[in-house]
């Protein structure tokens, strides 16, 4: 039986504070969220691995420091209002809403999306709206949002994403072809936006239509 408890703290210790991540929100939080019920169980030897582990339909969860990471890079307040760009197994939604913020998050396959929606309902996740849609459309109808956070790379930054933030919010966005990508903090500043590269990534392609 795995302490998983435990193995939290250690993965969070060797992979995530080791490597520089010091939001003592975003480690508190790390060390809570039940990671394990977010992976399948024929993956569950992979919940703490320091990667990214498959979870169905062609897609994965995030390597743990990655969403340490993006996490502390969005900079989350109470009541941030932020729109999740692929909500995958919910893990990432779930740290969000730890954090504090209003997520909404959307996903373009529905088994997924109804997984997640379970999981996060299991676990009191907190404030979180989940919708089934294409991702680079967004969710129009409840924006402007304080922040964006995209876990799926496009080969450009979508410009519908970027009109959907309010003037000064900010995104964060896995930016390129599937071996050259780059975490990019976008800023919008009234009709257009600044892009800052942080570092390289690798995140599944993000798949729907081109708007």
């Amino acid at each position: 039986m795995i302490d998983h408890a435990a193995a939290r703290a250690h993965m969070v210790a060797t992979q995530i504070e080791a490597r520089g991540i010091r939001d003592p929100n975003v480690l508190a939080v790390m060390r809570t969220i039940p990671r394990h019920r977010f992976i399948p169980e024929n993956n569950q030897d992979l919940v703490y691995k320091d990667g990214p582990v498959a979870i169905g339909e062609g897609q994965t969860i995030s390597q743990p420091y990655v969403v340490a990471l993006m996490s502390e890079a969005l900079r989350i307040q109470p009541g941030t209002k932020v729109l999740e760009i692929g909500t995958g197994s919910g893990y990432q939604t779930a740290v969000l809403c730890a954090l504090g913020a209003k997520v909404h998050s959307i996903e373009i396959r529905p088994q997924l999306a109804e997984r997640a929606s379970t999981i996060l309902e299991e676990i009191g996740a907190g404030d979180a709206h989940l919708t089934i849609g294409n991702g680079y459309e967004g969710i129009p109808e409840t924006a402007p949002y304080d922040r964006i956070m995209v876990t799926a790379s496009p080969t450009s930054t979508p410009t519908q994403l970027v009109h959907q933030l309010k003037n000064g919010g900010e995104m964060l966005i896995p930016v390129g072809e599937r071996n050259a990508q780059m975490l990019m903090r976008v800023k919008r500043q009234g009709g257009s936006w600044n892009e800052e590269p942080l570092i390289p990534v690798l995140f599944v392609p993000m798949t729907g239509d081109v708007t």
